[in-house]
């Protein structure tokens, strides 16, 4: 009886390990194929980051696309990148693309980006852009993106136009972009330190200039995710705060509601803050000196606004793309998006 008990025990303990081990065949087995697809999800959403959304006409390329990190997180390299948008007449390649996620998490999504990269438009325009390092994060959302940050150091950029034969060198020593869903309306912010932009034919290079801003659009949550058709034609939001800083106390700030008809022009009630007018005044006389008359007459007429003080708090109209300062003086206007 003994022998027969030890028999049948030893018996039931070599199903259970078999049992045991069948299990983890098929746990492995499971594993590997949610591996895979959650590469297939990072890959998604990656190329969605970068613009692809093919249901919108616009295509995405990676080249020689690899996979790593199995099996705690998923790794992805391309050798190239190349996102063509047909609807827009915009193509752009970049260099060699990184990205990283949590196996867990494969909707939080590490990447960065090295130069250089080149964007073209159907108009003629031409952006080259090097940096020494582009570093980002999403967080995914279904199939799209619902929310996102990236950050520039070292950044190079050129900018050429074939129709007008103009062009500008820009650098910016640190840029950040955050850019989120906020319910239906979408929140995006920027900041760039220490600019520098130098134009052809143009006189002086301009001020070395610090600026951000910060806005929110209404309704249109379906940038960001690629679900939005109608792009910023339409659109209608406001610009919490926009600041320029050339150093020295010389501020600029501008705020307000705006808009864009359906042909692209910017409409707006916006308010225009100035701090040290007179020195803005005189920084601008040394960048533009063939508008030396002008800038004299408007810094006195910001200053008469100001009762004398070098501070002024100005209404700035935008009418279909027509400026105007406190209503009544004509600045310019700016072209339809």
């Amino acid at each position: 009886m003994a022998a027969s008990s030890q028999s049948v025990a030893t018996s039931r303990g070599k199903r259970l390990w078999l049992v045991l081990l069948g299990l983890l065949v098929v746990l492995a087995a499971l594993y590997t194929g949610g591996w895979y697809y959650a590469t297939g999800f990072v890959r998604a959403n990656i190329l969605k980051a970068l613009g692809q959304q093919n249901s919108a006409g616009i295509a995405g390329k990676c080249e020689n696309m690899a996979f790593s990190g199995f099996p705690f997180s998923i790794g992805l390299t391309c050798d190239r990148v190349m996102v063509d948008n047909q609807n827009q007449g915009v193509s752009a390649n970049f260099d060699t693309l990184s990205a990283s996620a949590p196996v867990f998490q494969p909707n939080h999504v590490s990447w960065s980006l090295k130069s250089p990269a080149e964007l073209r438009t159907t108009q003629g325009l031409t952006v080259s852009a090097e940096w020494t390092d582009l570093q980002s994060n999403l967080v995914a959302k279904g199939r799209g993106v619902a929310r996102t940050q990236t950050v520039i150091d070292g950044l190079k950029a050129g900018i050429v136009s074939s129709f007008t034969g103009q062009s500008a060198n820009v650098t910016a020593a640190h840029t950040e972009m955050h850019a989120s869903q906020n319910g239906n309306d979408l929140d995006f912010a920027i900041g760039v330190e220490n600019a520098n932009a130098v134009i052809k034919d143009f006189p002086q290079t301009l001020p070395t200039a610090s600026t951000s801003a910060s806005v929110t659009l209404t309704g249109k949550a379906g940038l960001l995710d690629g679900s939005d058709r109608e792009g910023l034609h339409g659109a209608a939001g406001v610009l919490h705060r926009a600041v320029i800083d050339i150093g020295d106390g010389r501020i600029m700030t501008l705020s307000g509601p705006f808009n864009f008809d359906g042909d692209g022009f910017l409409s707006g009630q916006f308010k225009l803050e100035i701090n040290q007018i007179g020195p803005w005044g005189d920084s601008l006389t040394t960048t533009l000196p063939a508008a030396k008359n002008l800038i004299k007459t408007a810094t006195k007429m910001l200053k008469a606004l100001a009762s004398g003080a070098d501070k002024v708090s100005v209404d700035l109209t935008a009418d279909r793309g027509r400026l105007s300062l406190s209503g009544f003086i004509p600045l310019g206007k700016i072209p339809p998006i």
